[in-house]
């Protein structure tokens, strides 16, 4: 009888860490263009604590994205004004579980919506996802989110074509181009940088350059003011 309290005991504990490890890897991540009460909370924690300027208004914005950076820097993590796991539990914010905030597989996220509703076909989508893919792969995310970023203010700075097609097949202006990259296949979080930088998230700052200073070859590149370095990509103008 006590060996069969044992067992069922320690099936009982067994099950609890798997629930326990499940919960953990399921936990939502806060970025920029999350809404709802989770980020509300995080942006309530950032204004008392004189992080965050703007408002509580449970959008998470260019205000919400430099507030997180300002922590993070504050308490020595990684300032990507993420909120994963580790700041989380620096801010003693609880994070929902993704199926809450549906995010990357077959679901369709936030940023997907809104960067449908911007009018951005599928197409341009795909094809800023590529570049990306081809240019920052194996990059933070943040730092993929950037290069997206730079070539979406090409696209709007009169020095530059128009359209995103445009700029990524502008002769000469990206390495993966030239090297076959941009038809790499393609990773997931190319596609969700993709329409990330899309929905507006720019952690560039409104740069239209980046290189890495180990590779690049360009004498000219090196006249370009750094602004801001993610990864191995340093980002100017």
């Amino acid at each position: 009888m006590n060996k069969k309290y044992g067992r069922i005991l320690l099936l009982i504990i067994v099950m609890g860490i798997i629930i326990g490890i499940l919960n953990m890897t399921m936990a939502e991540t806060l970025y920029w263009g999350a809404r709802g009460e989770t980020v509300r909370s995080l942006q309530d924690k950032l204004k008392r604590w004189g992080y965050l300027e703007g408002n509580v208004d449970g959008v998470y914005g260019a205000q919400t994205y430099r507030a997180v950076v300002k922590f993070q820097k504050k308490h020595g993590l990684v300032a990507d004004g993420v909120v994963g796991s580790k700041t989380a539990q620096k801010l003693g914010l609880t994070l929902k579980s993704s199926k809450t905030t549906p995010k990357g597989g077959a679901k369709t996220t936030s940023s997907q919506k809104n960067s449908k509703s911007m009018g951005y076909r599928d197409n341009e989508v795909q094809l800023l996802a590529k570049a990306i893919n081809g240019e920052a792969r194996g990059e933070p995310y943040t730092g993929q989110v950037a290069v997206g970023a730079v070539i979406l203010n090409r696209v709007k700075h009169a020095s530059f074509p128009n359209t995103i097609a445009g700029v990524i097949y502008q002769p000469g202006a990206f390495e993966a181009v030239a090297n076959g990259q941009v038809n790499a296949k393609l990773v997931e979080s190319s596609v969700k940088a993709a329409r990330d930088a899309l929905n507006g998230w720019d952690p560039t700052g409104g740069c239209r350059y980046y290189w890495n200073p180990a590779t690049a070859t360009s004498k000219w590149i090196w006249s370009r003011k750094v602004e801001k370095k993610i990864g191995k990509h340093w980002f100017g103008n």
